[in-house]
């Protein structure tokens, strides 16, 4: 592995981390360009080892909101056990599909990824209260199963799509939703993880140099996030997102 490609996924998994501990959606930049810069090596490997880094990011995120919200534990288990099956289901999906089918696929779901956050300008930050508990179980199930199996088969936005369940589906605050997005997402990490390792299918040389840039930038995002928001990088997360399906997008038509 050349240290100008390692040099490149580390600063990739930084802003990754950055970036999804903010408003979720750092798969989006560490996915395409992770599989730009590593064209030779099966999807399903690449994916596997992009795993690593995304569950250290989104540990060091979880931390920093915890502090900031109250969790229902009981609520949680629930769905953390229904996404870490859905998770691991997924991931075993990827590891037997082919990869000429997989690469397209990803590249037109960025895009459809793209346009909507750019359509998106902001998440709701106030509170539903016309939801009654008994929905929240459902909508919660329902979403557990759906994101955790999306998480484990292709990854992209994962912590995304949970902010938007949380908020649009349940009722929650921004702040209350990225908690628990982020909780969830770390259990669908490890659904996947568990999968890949049981496969082999992790390069640890490069997950593990990725894991600490991507652990580092959840740190500083998660701060940045609670004390100024996540408004002002949307605009960042758009410009570094096209360009990341851009560079895909090559890789996958031209090359």
């Amino acid at each position: 592995m050349e240290l100008d490609i390692l040099l490149y996924l580390g600063i990739v998994a930084f802003c990754a981390g950055f970036i999804d501990a903010i408003a979720g959606g750092g798969g989006l930049i560490q996915t395409p360009l992770g599989l730009a810069l590593l064209p030779q090596i099966p999807v399903s490997t690449v994916i596997g080892t992009l795993k690593i880094p995304a569950f250290s990011g989104t540990a060091m995120a979880v931390g920093q909101y915890m502090k900031k919200t109250k969790i229902n534990w009981m609520f949680f288990a629930l769905l953390a056990l229904l996404s870490f099956a859905s998770a691991f289901a997924g991931s075993y999906t990827l590891t037997i599909v082919n990869n000429d089918f997989m690469k397209p696929l990803l590249f037109i779901i960025l895009i459809a990824l793209w346009v909507f956050t750019y359509i998106k300008k902001d998440f709701s930050r106030k509170a539903i209260s016309n939801i009654t508990d008994r929905q929240k179980y459902i909508w919660g199930v329902v979403i557990s199963i759906v994101v955790g199996f999306y998480d484990g088969f292709i990854g992209p936005a994962t912590g995304t799509f949970f902010i938007m369940g949380f908020v649009f589906l349940m009722g929650f605050d921004f702040f209350k939703a990225s908690a628990y997005a982020k909780m969830i997402n770390l259990v669908t990490n490890f659904g996947s993880i568990c999968l890949f390792l049981l496969k082999g299918a992790i390069i640890w040389k490069v997950a593990l140099p990725m894991a600490v840039c991507n652990g580092l930038g959840g740190y500083c995002g998660a701060k940045m996030a609670i004390l100024k928001g996540q408004v002002w990088v949307r605009y960042i997360f758009l410009f570094i997102m096209f360009v990341a399906i851009c560079r895909f997008g090559y890789e996958v038509w031209f090359k």
